[in-house]
């Protein structure tokens, strides 16, 4: 054997080396212990404790730690040399051994790291098989023998290493003590070299830095020797043994004095705003006075370490006032005198986490009183206190738990306003981290680094602890930088300084001996400190131990005859306490209270608690029994403390476990009150076993360690539903954030990770991977994630989200998985919640039973699942795990009845909580009420789950539960018990349960009811009571898509008075819609109802599918989120529901060859065609002949991109080719797409083919003679509509050969009645004159394409081909997100998945994502930002150089699209300039920049592809409903239909991104193209008015004729359930099906008829015969609504004033869909404060869009700056309409004869073009004038256009115009200097208007720069006598096209009859200038030649 050790061979090599061994050895003994002798060893090193504190812990075992060096003391001396070797020779062996294995197998490990490792195994508990298990994992089966050679010598070796403990390295001394005395100095010299430059194991290697801000005077309390193997105990210290127990006194420290270099900071010498807040304090103390610079003077984070009563709460109002100086103004630190400060309070928040609750409202109260003078507010946010919404956005600082601001923090958007605002977060008591909750701690601190990563906003964190040990790895996981912000003060810094003493019991541990002489240990202790005068404060564990501790020690004072020493009747104020005491509800209390005695603990009421801590606060009470939650949230200090047994009952482990040091520290923090004592005095009393243990920890305290682990699980499943973790990597990175991270790498041994293992993997990639892939796993196995094991992703589903938000264990939800049934009871929903894992931690007393079983009898209504004897568990609970509870003769009651267990326990409690039952144990109450707190959230859990599992039946069941809880009322009480009524009143309508349901009661009179309760006070109250129950109705209407799928509207009204006090602000419903048959759910909606709009209109549509068989009905439910039995509940019927077949028609594509453009036979088309392309794509080959070479009229339906413009051309060739000199008018729905039309056709086909085109819209009217000439029209609906109106007097229409209308799917939209309209009136026009029409109609594949062949007139021209014929197929995904309350926090939570897609899909491809609104491409695009800064290349998107960014940037206006694009990200919507726009589109069509964030404008109007297209969210703002609507479905497919780059891409992908409930719908609607219905029958009046104008309808048989050739015809038929006629199935062919449908016609024109006739449109004959009127024509020339003129009738008087023709204008219906976005209330009420005219009196609420348009036009004419872009836009959209409704508008009040209202209309369309006021004066619309300077100037535009230029420059000074050419040429030319001439012809007036200033330009624009269209010069020829206020005529009149220079024009009028001899003047008024106007007066005298004269 001894030949392999070292290589040492011959025996007097040994022998020599041993006496060379003990010599050295003898001499470094007396080296060692002269430097002992003088202090303590390690002193001189300046090693700091808590650089070797650990490894006192955890390293003493390791016999063979070579890090131990040589440098302790041999006891080799004092042994015999043959004992020595026979003790050592054992370890020495197995050393050899390992030896010899790593040499024989690898050199990788070192061999005395190996036998470490073996003895470790061998020293641990574990018998022979595991042992031979764990060596063989050690040393591998080849070395079997070896296994079983060291089993064999396990005692030996264990009891070797045990003898050898004392000294150091036992194997190293061994091999020591074989050596020469020279080999043996050298080996010494060799292991002292060694060991002073052997790199430390990492726990060791800690740098010893000095951080500036550690104040550590001397090592607080014990020191140890230098690497943990003995304590010496601090100086002074005593041991003092007594026969029961021993005790250790450990004296107090010094306390620490103010030090040379510090002084206090004096609270005068600080700015005002600290001054005003530190009232009463002259200065800051010593450590206030250290912090203040970093607290108070930078925004550094901050750990401050510092004893109990050290003032650290104060140094936390630093860091808050901090943050409140920096929104403040003036600054305080730029200001410090400054008195007043005006703080901007709602940009900031302050949260505050406080570890317990009754913490958290000491806190409050501490810094409300602070701050009031600020008026900031501070609100506690806790389990006890929420926090309204408005509450939450009116408080500044919120002092929280840790697990409330987790709650809050987890939702990934409900309160992020709240979470994105904060900039300050402290974390007190953060040393908490070693205890369960530190992982909540843990994942908030994580959480708020990767928010300020990712937003790179400024969160400050501050956290506060008591002295901790390792602080640096605290300050670590805080990101403090420990040179600037970590603090760390000792125990010097206490106010107090604190004896400490520890009494061990002798006896065994949980012995009756033991427990005894705990007792009279602690009763000895308690009598000291009563004979010395202290008042004491005893902590026990338990809330009943402290009732028991306070009698026991009462017992053992009466038999000491002590009593005396508890008797505080002498005190001046114990008669005013004791008569509180009185009036406690408290037994207990009053009891002991006499005896001098008070207990505390949480279980007590608040006011009780409240009571005993004034009075033991005041003195009167002598010694007080407590519970931990007194130190810890309670700041009430007594002289001495002791602590009374160290056993604390840790429920989730089911034992008893040591006190924690924390909790130990924290008691003994309330030791000494600074006013009273100079020291403090704490006590523990622990047994015997465990004083070494305490002793260690308090003086040399141990570092805390995470506890994440354990809740790794939860914890990951919150941050994947937040959406902050989606996959592996992310999950792996977010553990890096936590300080379980920083630990590992310093401690990794406590966590099982191997020190070789951190060597290899520095940042443990490795073992966070494993841990987070194990709790990954657990979640998707539970159900709560998607785990994908293949790409490692990570989704939240939507259980683990109701998790996540609802705090429940993922234990908990296993157990729910495995127990919901759908059809379960009341009952089976309690034993579940009792089941849950939340209430594993409620044990059974022996105490419990009899009041459970009272509580059983008296309080539980449903059944409780029974434990008989000797069964294990209760009947219901199979699927729970085992039963815990069920140890011994605790774990219930040992009785024949039945053996409560703990789950039945909480069953109890639970339901005698909603029964109100009474309990009297004290410790009862408390699991009461910790039993009804969790049942809350539990329940409201479970009924999202079954909401989601869509069980009807149960999510009544839950929700009516939880409202049960909640309220503590079971369902089947009267539901007015929610209602503060008396009990007898309920009692009573209880009883006569039949007659008093609410509907019952609701149709009772007030006496009534009186006389039903017999109680005639009570009547009225019932009755007021009856009024507010929050009930709704609710009215159904359904309309069938197809087969299976249904569209419901539902209409809510509330049937209730509101009453804030009932109701609040807001009442919110739970809708779902139910199967009758089988209660599964289709639908489910969460519905607010507000205050604000409880009087309007509350719609609701949604679609839900159909399925066979059909069930009988459906019931829609209304079921109130909080009140019990306030549900409504309306049958649908489907007795008559008919389901329209859809059997989609589809065209095959054939499989041809592709046709060559030669096949067009038309050189020039060849040459335009071929420089694109050579030959038609597979489709266009298909239908090439029919268009080509046929008539047929043809429906095209084919996807977006497929080429559908190509073959629309080819229709029109063949129109040009065959009709020469016909028109082809092409209508495209949306103005975006005609301009994109125009612009592709105009570069492509007219230059070359030699064609004339003409664009047709609201923006663009080119004259009557373009439009003759041209050869193509391109225009939208309503513009063709109003032309082709007057088809009879315009000849243009009837020269039509093709109409080609483009996506004919619209049909269905709000447009689509006018393209029906449109082609019903081109067949009619076809059927009218000899020449056909041909009809083209292009759509996306729909479902119903026959239909709409048929009304097309087509016969062999039906093509409709599949979605997927796409040129570049598309690949769809539909993603559904959880509902949100509120559309921007759905759309946020949407914003990671879509930088994930992007990330996913098409890293580098283009990609477009499509929004609701403008101001969602903001925040869309803002996030998408903040994502890329989280990335490594931050700016991913880009892709141009800086330079080249630069300057594009000079040229960008729009602010927030200048931020995006430096990121490589664009924004597109109608709001921003042409310019920008131009820019964004350029940009990414370059791939400039990568992503573009659209509205949906973008998808209709710019051909801009994309390899991905995401849809984000299918809702927008509807400003008609005033809530959120679906966008239809062809919007979203015309998106998708931009994915998939034709010339790039293979493949496009769309996604879809919805809410959950909608997902189905498009999943079936996006495959089969979806039906397209009419809409004519709702807009049917103004279309029929048009046609009876125009004379095409005479009578109501005509009406009836006209509608037959509608589509909306076709459809009646087909599905009848959806236009509202009942048809009995089985009759749908029948003739009395024709004959219901016929009926429908009639009455739907009668209808028609009458509002016509009301609108004075229409006249109606009693024969049937329909005449036109005027005002009906002037609607149907004007393209406006009838109701419109209807409105202005209501309205129009003489004499109007400016105020009143605006207003009659604003109320134009076109301005119903005027856009009213979400809180543009509030901007129309400040606009409206600041323009001329308010919209107060305007009789409508301000969000209405005729007030919108009203506030519009005034700040059009005040020309001030609108606060939104959205309001340009949308001013702009209202000035488009106004000029059309004021035309209209002159002429029904001219023909009212209304003169001076006519003038005033005109006054007003003069004052809009120009944007001036009408009292401005009319030298305000010229440019440049300087509207100051107007004022008394009394010239006006007519005196100026009659100057000449010198007085027109003299002018323009006078009026402050710097640009004077300018100014000259508008008054010389610009404005028409008019001249007028009469002449008389026969029974009219002819009048000559001429221009005697030439104008500057042909086509005689108007001078109006301010306007956004260009408008054309005209006039008004009026003709009426001004003293009656009469009008005869009026004639508009405007310059021939052809005229040029000095136009003149000759206007005739007819007069009416009747006018003899009359005076009457002409004006000639100019419709764009103010004031430009002629007038001459004539004289209608009828002469004999039957002329008029001019007088």
């Amino acid at each position: 054997m001894p030949s392999v050790v070292d290589g040492y061979t011959s025996e007097s090599d040994w022998l020599a080396q041993l006496t060379q061994m003990q010599e050295a050895i003898a001499a470094l003994k007396t080296d060692l212990s002269a430097a002992t002798a003088g202090s303590e060893y390690g002193s001189d090193l300046g090693l700091k404790d808590e650089d070797f504190s650990a490894s006192g812990a955890s390293d003493s075992d390791e016999i063979f730690d070579y890090s131990d060096g040589v440098y302790d003391s041999y006891s080799s001396d004092e042994l015999g040399e043959e004992e020595e070797e026979a003790k050592s020779l054992t370890t020495k062996w197995l050393l050899a051994v390992c030896y010899q294995y790593c040499a024989r197998r690898f050199a990788g490990q070192e061999p005395r790291e190996l036998a470490d490792n073996i003895l470790r195994v061998l020293e641990s508990d574990k018998n022979d098989d595991e042992l031979q298990a764990a060596l063989v994992d050690i040393l591998g089966f080849e070395d079997l023998d070896l296994v079983s050679q060291i089993l064999m010598h396990r005692s030996e070796v264990v009891a070797s290493a045990r003898a050898a403990e004392p000294q150091l390295g036992g194997a190293e001394d061994a091999i020591l003590r074989l050596m020469t005395r020279e080999q043996r100095e050298e080996a010494i010299r060799q292991a002292d070299l060694e060991h002073k430059s052997r790199p430390l194991g990492s726990k060791l290697a800690e740098k010893s830095e000095n951080y500036p801000h550690v104040y550590c005077a001397y090592n607080a309390g014990n020191t140890l020797s230098a690497f943990g193997k003995k304590y010496s105990l601090p100086m002074g210290s005593k041991e003092i043994e007594q026969k029961d127990y021993t005790e250790i006194q450990i004296p107090p420290t010094k306390v620490g004095t103010v030090g040379a270099n510090e002084k206090l900071v004096k609270i005068k010498e600080m700015d005002n705003l600290c001054q005003k807040t530190f009232v009463g304090y002259k200065s800051l103390n010593r450590m206030q006075s250290l912090v203040y610079p970093v607290a108070y003077k930078t925004n550094e984070n901050m750990l401050i370490c510092a004893p109990t009563g050290a003032g650290k709460t104060d140094a936390a109002m630093l860091t808050i006032l901090r943050t409140i100086s920096l929104n403040c103004i003036p600054r305080p630190m730029e200001a410090p005198d400054a008195e007043d400060f005006y703080c901007d309070k709602d940009d900031f928040k302050v949260v505050y986490v406080a570890p317990m609750k009754a913490l958290a409202s000491e806190i409050v109260q501490k810094l409300q009183s602070r701050l009031a003078w600020l008026g900031i507010q501070v609100r506690e946010l806790t389990g006890d206190m929420h926090l309204t919404k408005a509450e939450i956005v009116k408080t500044q600082i919120i002092v929280t738990t840790p697990e409330k601001w987790d709650v809050v923090t987890r939702k990934s958007v409900g309160d992020t306003e709240l979470v994105q605002k904060v900039r300050l977060l402290i974390l007190d008591e953060v040393h908490m981290l070693h205890d369960e909750r530190g992982a909540v701690i843990e994942s908030l601190v994580a959480r708020t680094q990767r928010q300020v990563e990712s937003t790179q906003s400024m969160i400050r964190i501050v956290g506060l602890s008591a002295t901790l040990p390792n602080y640096v790895d605290v300050a670590e996981f805080l990101k403090v930088n420990p040179y600037a912000g970590l603090f760390y003060f000792d125990g010097s810094f206490r106010p107090v300084p604190l004896a400490q003493n520890f009494v061990g019991v002798k006896g065994k541990p949980g012995s009756r001996v033991s427990n005894d002489n705990l007792d009279k240990a602690c009763y000895e202790k308690v009598k000291e400190m009563l004979l010395c005068g202290h008042q004491v404060m005893v902590f026990v564990h338990s809330r009943k131990d402290t009732m028991k501790t306070a009698r026991m020690l009462y017992q053992m004072a009466a038999d000491d005859n002590s009593l005396d020493l508890l008797d505080s009747s002498g005190h001046a104020k114990y008669a005013y306490a004791a008569k509180e005491m009185d009036r406690s509800k408290g037994r207990e209390l009053r009891d002991l209270f006499k005896k001098g005695f008070g207990i505390h603990h949480a279980g007590m009421l608040r006011s009780d608690r409240n009571l005993v801590e004034r009075t033991f606060g005041q003195g009167v009470m002598k010694v007080l029994c407590c519970t931990a939650t007194l130190a810890w949230g309670v700041n009430l200090p007594a002289a001495a403390v002791i602590i009374k047994g160290t056993q604390v009952y840790n429920a989730q482990k089911g034992a008893f476990m040591d006190l924690g040091i924390l909790d130990v520290l924290q008691i003994f923090g309330r030791a000494g009150r600074p006013q009273f004592q100079d020291t403090g005095i704490g006590y523990i009393c622990t047994t015997h076993d465990k004083l070494a243990h305490y002793l260690a920890a308090v003086t040399q305290q141990i570092p805390i360690e995470s506890r994440l682990v354990e809740r790794i699980v939860d914890n990951l499943n919150a941050e994947i539903a937040l959406g902050t973790v989606t996959t592996v990597d992310e999950a792996v990175q977010w553990l890096g954030y936590s300080y379980l991270f920083v630990r590992w790498k310093k401690n990794p041994l406590h966590y099982g990770i191997d020190w070789s293992e951190l060597s290899d993997d520095r940042e443990l990639h490795g073992k966070r991977r494993e841990l987070i892939i194990k709790a990954a796993r657990r979640l998707a196995q539970t159900q709560m994630i998607i785990f994908d094991e293949r790409t490692e992703s990570l989704s939240p589903k939507d259980v683990g989200r109701i998790a996540s938000n609802y705090y429940i264990l993922n234990n908990s939800i296993e157990i729910f998985n495995n127990m919901m049934k759908p059809a379960a009871t009341e009952a089976d929903v309690l034993v579940m919640i009792s089941l849950s894992g939340e209430f594993d931690n409620i044990q059974i007393r022996d105490s419990d039973s009899a009041e459970l079983d009272r509580l059983r009898l008296e309080a539980c209504p449903c059944q409780i699942p029974e434990a008989k004897k000797n069964t294990t568990a209760p009947k219901v609970k199979e699927s729970g795990p085992a039963e815990k509870d069920t140890k011994g003769p605790k774990g219930g009651k040992e009785d024949n009845r039945t053996i409560v267990t703990s789950h039945a326990k909480v069953n109890i409690l639970l339901q005698a909580f909603i029964s109100k039952a009474n309990i009297e144990d004290f410790a009862l109450v408390s699991d009461s009420a910790y039993v009804a707190q969790n049942a809350g959230r539990i329940c409201r859990a479970l009924f999202q789950i079954a909401l989601n599992r869509r069980w009807g039946g149960l999510c009544e069941v839950l929700l009516t539960l939880s409202k049960s809880i909640e309220k503590r009322i079971w369902p089947f009480q009267h539901p007015l018990a929610q209602f503060p009524l008396p009990i007898h009143i309920i009692q009573k309508l209880e009883e006569k349960d039949s007659t008093s349901s609410i509907e019952a009661l609701r149709d009772m009179e007030v006496g009534e009811i009186s006389s039903l309760v017999n109680n005639q006070r009570m009547g009225p109250e019932i009755a007021k009571a009856l009024e507010n129950f929050p009930t709704v109705n609710i009215d159904v209407e359904i309309a069938p898509l197809n087969r299976d799928v249904l569209r419901i509207k539902l209409w809510i009204t509330p049937d209730f008075r509101w009453n804030d006090r009932v109701h609040g602000s807001s009442e919110s419903y739970y809708i779902w819609v139910e199967n009758s048959d089988t209660a599964e759910i289709y639908h489910t909606e969460y519905f607010i109802l507000g205050r604000k709009k409880l009087y309007d209109d509350h719609e609701l549509n949604f679609t839900i599918p159909l399925s066979d068989p059909l069930p009988s009905q459906i019931y829609v439910r209304a079921v109130s989120d909080r009140w019990l039995g306030a549900e409504s509940v309306a049958p649908v019927s489907f007795q008559h529901l008919i389901r329209p077949d859809t059997e989609a028609v589809y065209t095959p594509l054939l499989n041809l060859q592709p046709l060559p453009i030669t096949a067009l036979k038309n050189p020039k088309l060849e040459k335009i065609y071929g420089s694109r392309f050579q030959y038609f794509n597979p489709m266009q080959t298909q239908i090439f002949h029919t268009l080509y070479h046929t008539n047929e009229n043809v429906l095209l339906g084919s996807p977006t991109g497929s080429g559908k413009t190509i073959a629309c051309e080819l229709a029109m060739w063949w129109a040009f080719r065959e009709k020469p000199g016909s028109k082809v008018v092409y209508i495209a729905p949306m103005k975006a797409l005609v301009r994109e039309r125009v612009k592709d056709w105009s570069a492509r086909l007219t230059r070359q083919m030699g064609l004339k085109l003409v664009e047709l819209t609201g923006d663009n009217t080119p004259d009557t003679r373009t439009i003759r000439d041209a050869d193509i029209i391109i225009t939208t609906p309503e513009k063709w509509d109003g032309i082709s109106r007057s088809w009879q007097t315009r000849s243009y229409v009837r020269q039509v050969s093709l109409v080609i209308i483009d996506e004919i799917h619209l049909l269905g939209g709000d447009r689509g009645p006018i393209l029906e309209i449109i082609v019903s009136r081109m067949n009619y026009i076809a059927s009218q004159s000899d020449s056909s029409v041909r009809l083209m109609g292009m759509s996306t594949a729909c479902a119903n394409a026959t239909d709409l062949a048929n009304w097309l007139g087509v016969k062999r021209g039906l093509y409709n081909f599949k979605p997927s014929v796409r040129p570049v197929p598309l690949v769809t995904y539909i993603d559904g997100f959880p509902e949100q309350t509120g559309f921007c926090p759905l759309m946020q939570s949407m914003n990671r998945p879509a930088f994930l897609a992007i990330k996913t899909h098409s890293p580098t491809k283009p990609v477009i994502i499509f929004v609701a609104s403008r101001r969602q491409t903001r925040l869309t695009a803002k996030d998408l930002i903040n994502f890329c800064g989280m990335e490594d290349n931050p700016r991913r998107f880009l892709g141009m150089e800086e330079d080249e960014l630069q300057g594009i940037l000079t040229k960008i206006k729009d602010d927030s699209l200048k931020e995006a694009v430096q990121f490589g990200i664009g924004l597109h919507h109608a709001g921003l300039v042409e310019a920008d726009r131009q820019i964004v589109e350029e940009l990414f069509t370059y791939n400039k920049i990568q992503v573009l964030v659209a509205t949906a404008t973008l998808a209709w109007g710019v051909n801009l592809p994309a390899h991905l297209v995401i849809v984000k969210g299918t809702q927008f703002f509807d400003a008609k409903i005033e809530g959120y609507r679906d966008m239809d479905l062809t919007d979203v497919l015309q998106m998708l239909g931009r994915a998939g780059r034709p010339q790039f891409d293979t493949s496009g992908i769309g996604r879809i991104f919805t809410q959950d409930s909608k997902k189905n719908f498009y999943k079936h609607f996006l495959h089969t193209g979806f039906p397209v219905e009419s809409t004519l029958h709702k807009v049917v009046d103004d279309h029929l008015g048009a046609e009876v104008s125009a004379g095409t309808i005479a009578n109501k048989q005509d009406a009836l004729d006209y509608l037959t050739w509608t589509f909306f015809f076709r459809r009646l038929h087909k599905n009848p359930t959806y236009y509202g006629l009942d048809i009995a199935i089985e009759e749908q062919d029948s003739l009395s099906a024709q004959e219901a449908a016929n009926e429908y016609l009639i009455e739907m024109v009668d209808k028609s008829m009458s509002e016509l006739t009301k609108s004075g449109c229409v006249v109606s004959q009693s024969n049937g015969d329909v005449d036109p009127t005027p005002l009906g024509k002037i609607a149907s020339y004007y393209y406006l609504s009838h109701k419109t003129i209807r409105n202005l009738l209501r309205y129009a008087k003489r004499d109007a004033s400016f105020g009143d023709v605006l207003k009659w204008m604003s109320t134009a219906t076109e301005y119903d869909e005027l856009p009213v976005r979400h809180n543009e209330d509030l901007i129309n009420i400040e606009l409206s404060k600041a323009l001329p005219l308010s919209a107060e009196n305007f009789g409508v609420p301000m969000w209405d869009p005729h007030v919108k348009a009203f506030l519009l036009i005034q700040a059009f004419m005040s020309r001030i700056e609108l606060p939104i872009t959205d309001y340009i836009t949308d001013q702009n959209s209202v000035l488009d309409q106004a000029i059309r409704i004021m035309q209209a508008s002159i002429d029904v009040l001219a023909e009212l004869g209304f003169l001076s209202s006519v003038r005033m209309m005109i006054s007003l369309m003069q004052c809009i073009k120009q944007a001036r006021w009408l009292d401005d004066g009319t030298l305000a619309q010229l440019p440049g004038v300087d509207m100051g300077m107007l004022q008394g100037k009394t010239t006006t535009v007519k005196d100026a256009i009659s100057m000449n230029r010198q007085e027109l420059e003299g002018l323009a000074r006078r009026l402050g115009v710097r640009r004077t050419d300018e100014f000259t040429r508008v008054c010389t030319s610009s404005i028409p200097h008019l001249a007028l001439q009469v002449t008389s012809t026969n029974a009219n007036i002819a009048l000559t208007v001429s221009r005697k200033n030439s104008h500057p330009n042909s086509n005689f624009r108007i001078h109006a720069p301010k306007f956004p269209k260009p408008q054309t010069e005209g006039f008004f020829v009026i003709l009426g006598d001004k003293d009656r206020d009469e009008i005869f005529a009026l004639k508009r009149v405007s310059w021939p096209a052809e005229a040029r220079g000095r136009p003149s024009v000759t206007v005739k009028m007819e007069l009416p009859p009747g006018l003899q001899d009359e005076r009457a003047m002409l004006w000639c008024v100019s419709d764009g200038y103010v004031g430009v106007e002629a007038e001459c007066e004539v004289r209608l005298v009828q002469s004999a030649e039957e002329a008029w004269a001019e007088k």
